[in-house]
């Protein structure tokens, strides 16, 4: 007689080790290890905000007082729709268009969210390129934006090096004056003075051109075989900026000065809690940096096996994303405290956000340390790491989106047809590597995903617990991970989630503020064509509801939108073995209407999660003779 078998990946999600693979589709593809999806989070997570627009937001909205907003924001907002995210996307095993077979009328939320992301992808790989430019150019003795004297220098650049020779008693009037790494990046990296404005792009800087190329490159080797290659590289784009990030803490913490940066960075003014809109801040601060509504986190989670513990993850993924951002702030502004004092100025003179931060201010603050390239080299470094494991995300949403949506076709040639959709992006972003790219670059950073993705994932929220109803999505998690969300998820889906990106989506509209770069001001066809970036991605909700009630067999309007709203026949797991209850026998072709069966006659027993399929059922029927009495 052969002993029964307990299969390693049926247990439990906390007792699993080594390779997982044997319960997803082959033919799809899926993450080698468990930690490729929990790094790949974090990775997509943890991007180029955490650095350049955490600190500058803490120090703007309250400095310390700030992170009680934040965190609170994160509990209401961040965490729950950050976990309704993975659910999806595990429970389904489909991408972000695929997905919406659980209710076929919002299919063109999935549409709105490819172009969002579409178009972040376009300029967030043109920010990698200005990386790849610095790191190259540290790649020397003497920083080339340490000194005036340059050919692409002007009458107005001050060095301050010159200052700290100067007289120490005379105070030097530096507020007409321009530093050599402001004018490095907009007179050399830029050229921007070749560009009249965004309707006068001038010509394309071919150095920012090839650079462009190699980001693109680089991005397309790493996920040319999918997640079970950018799964791996994300072992060491998603550790090493930690490591980068300490070097520069010790580093900064150590300056003379530092202490300045970091008391105007982290000092409570409690009084800021009253306005809304450091609230409103905190909200956007959340919603961006982790992430939700651009696709990725559901694309991540449709590689998972059914029963990974994505609940433990939320909470991982979330809360490391928070700590890094604050993290980020003393390294920043130890430094930024360090180069106020040696220009004997305020700190917040130094202070901006942004690529300000990035390629401005930052660079000139290491050309006051001792091995500045080096310490230039290890930056820009951390920044490569930080925005190419972000742009694997937005990359693999797109490709898995629409390989999902036409498996039998793409899924074979998924290589190809990722080579055919950077290329595309590519070829789209070459504008931005003109002297006037630069206003472009603003122009989508504003429009792109900003009311636009709040809307989709407004929707998204109020179609999951409203038309899908959240019993019954508590019981698909319940199936999943084997025990039902608490109150506190229930209560922020249903309420607090949705009114709260609401008032976000109120204030930005009531706040509007048209785009500008230094003293440009963009001229109003420019913003119009903003705008209608950021409409074209909401218009795809209700063209989506058209086309999908007119799919639906029966001449009424109303029956049309009744049966389109309510999922798909296949709409559940992926696998056979994890359909019961209403998913038994649902899948095209399915024999067996009773999958627990063939979990019991294959490894001779019933495990924890059949136990939870069996309680699930007999809920299910409860409810069923409940309905019917």
């Amino acid at each position: 007689l052969t002993q029964p078998v307990t299969p390693d990946l049926l247990v439990s999600p906390s007792s699993q080790d080594g390779e997982l693979g044997s319960e997803c589709p082959e033919d799809r593809g899926n993450w080698t290890g468990r930690l490729d999806f929990l790094l790949s989070c974090i990775g997509y997570c943890v991007g180029l905000g955490n650095v350049w627009r955490f600190p500058y937001r803490a120090y703007t909205n309250g400095g310390g007082a700030f992170l009680v907003p934040y965190f609170i924001m994160l509990a209401i907002c961040g965490i729950p729709i950050f976990f309704m995210e993975l659910s999806l996307g595990q429970f389904s095993s489909l991408g972000p268009l695929a997905v919406w077979k659980i209710s076929p009328l919002f299919k063109g939320v999935g549409m709105g969210t490819i172009l969002i992301v579409s178009l972040v992808a376009i300029y967030y790989n043109m920010i990698i390129a200005y990386v790849l430019f610095y790191l190259f150019a540290s790649l020397t003795s003497d920083l080339p934006w340490q000194h005036c004297g340059n050919w692409w220098n002007t009458d107005l650049c001050l060095d301050h090096h010159v200052i700290r020779a100067g007289n120490s008693t005379l105070p030097v009037n530096i507020s007409n004056t321009v530093s050599p790494s402001e004018e490095y990046w907009s007179r050399y990296v830029l050229h921007i003075q070749g560009s009249s404005g965004i309707g006068d792009p001038g010509r394309i800087r071919w150095n920012l051109c090839l650079c462009l190329l190699l980001s693109w490159t680089i991005v397309y080797l790493c996920i040319l075989k999918g997640v079970k290659s950018s799964g791996k590289v994300v072992y060491f784009t998603a550790t090493f900026p930690y490591l980068i990030l300490v070097m520069l803490l010790i580093r900064g913490v150590t300056l003379e000065g530092a202490w300045k940066g970091i008391q105007f960075y982290l000092t409570p003014q409690f009084d800021h809690l009253l306005s809304s809109k450091v609230w409103i801040e905190a909200a956007l601060q959340i919603f961006y940096s982790l992430g939700v509504g651009f696709g990725g986190l559901l694309t991540f989670a449709s590689y998972n096996t059914f029963h990974q513990n994505i609940y433990r993850d939320t909470f991982i993924v979330t809360l490391g994303n928070a700590i890094t951002s604050i993290l980020a702030g003393f390294a920043i502004f130890s430094v930024l405290g360090y180069m106020s004092q040696e220009l004997g100025v305020p700190v917040n003179q130094v202070a901006k956000a942004g690529p300000g931060l990035a390629f401005v201010v930052y660079p000139q603050a290491m050309t006051m340390l001792p091995l500045s390239p080096f310490w230039s080299f290890l930056f820009f470094f951390m920044l490569l790491t930080l925005g190419l494991d972000s742009q694997f995300a937005f990359m693999e949403t797109i490709v898995t989106a629409v390989t999902d949506e036409f498996p039998y076709y793409l899924r074979p040639k998924k290589a190809s047809f990722s080579a055919v959709i950077c290329i595309a992006l590519f070829l789209m972003g070459l504008i931005l590597t003109t002297e006037g790219g630069m206003y472009w670059l603003v122009l989508l950073d504003d429009y792109s995903a900003g009311f636009g993705l709040m809307v989709v994932v407004i929707t998204t929220c109020l179609v999951v617990t409203r038309v899908y109803g959240m019993k019954r999505f508590c019981r698909d998690i319940h199936m999943m991970l084997g025990f039902k969300p608490g109150p506190y998820f229930r209560a922020c889906w249903m309420v607090l989630s949705p009114a709260t990106m609401m008032a976000l989506l109120v204030y930005n509209i009531v706040k509007y503020q048209p785009s500008e770069y230094g003293n440009y001001r963009f001229p109003t066809w420019a913003e119009v064509l903003g705008i209608l970036m950021g409409v074209l991605s909401c218009l795809m909700i209700p063209m989506g509801m058209v086309v999908a009630v007119l799919q639906e067999e029966g001449t009424m309007w109303e029956v049309g939108v009744q049966q389109a709203s309510r999922p798909a026949m296949d709409w559940g797991p992926s696998l056979e073995e994890n359909r019961t209850g209403v998913y038994v026998a649902s899948l095209a072709g399915s024999q067996s209407p009773k999958p627990l069966m063939v979990h019991m006659r294959k490894y001779g027993g019933i495990t924890s999660y059949e136990n939870t399929a069996i309680e699930v059922d007999r809920e299910m029927e409860e409810e069923d003779e409940e309905e019917s009495m």
